[in-house]
């Protein structure tokens, strides 16, 4: 059961989400609930904790926080990560997903799957970024990463 049943998020430092990008939190939020694989390795000779886990997701004096529960509300982790590596990659996607909103109104498909193409390579890229700063904190796989990725964008305030 080393998986996240919940997530809540806290946007109240967040600038409001566009139509579009609600949307994609509420698929990724689904998607995360569905399947994920979430894993806390043991420390100090501890085993390691058991989930199913719940998962606050904020921006707390300028860094990314993860707070991990388990289902009855007890502290199981907290990682506070820098947001300077996630910064370019999520400008690099909010800016290729306004291409996207914007070529699915006007573009033949083949120019819209190029650009899709694009997205979800810089997808993949934040997710990443998102495994490569929870090494030795947590085990995720790349599907779980790219859910965790998109709830991140909508922290993460555009400049």
């Amino acid at each position: 059961m080393s998986r996240i049943v919940r997530v809540e998020i806290d946007d109240s430092a967040a600038p409001p989400a566009t139509p579009e990008m609600e949307q994609e939190r509420r698929v990724a939020i689904f998607d995360l609930i569905e399947d994920n694989s979430f894993i806390i390795p043991g420390r100090d000779g501890q085993p390691a904790p058991e989930g199913p886990f719940v998962m606050d997701l904020s921006i707390r004096e300028g860094r990314l926080v993860f707070d991990v529960q388990s289902e009855t509300a007890e502290k199981v982790a907290e990682f506070h990560l820098s947001l300077g590596p996630f910064r370019q990659v999520v400008k690099d996607y909010f800016q290729i997903c306004q291409s996207y909103f914007d070529a699915v109104k006007r573009l033949p498909p083949a120019q819209i799957e190029a650009i899709d193409m694009a997205r979800r390579g810089i997808h993949n890229e934040g997710a990443r970024t998102l495994q490569e700063r929870l090494e030795n904190k947590a085990e995720l796989d790349i599907d779980t990463a790219r859910r965790l990725f998109t709830l991140i964008c909508a922290l993460i305030p555009q400049s």
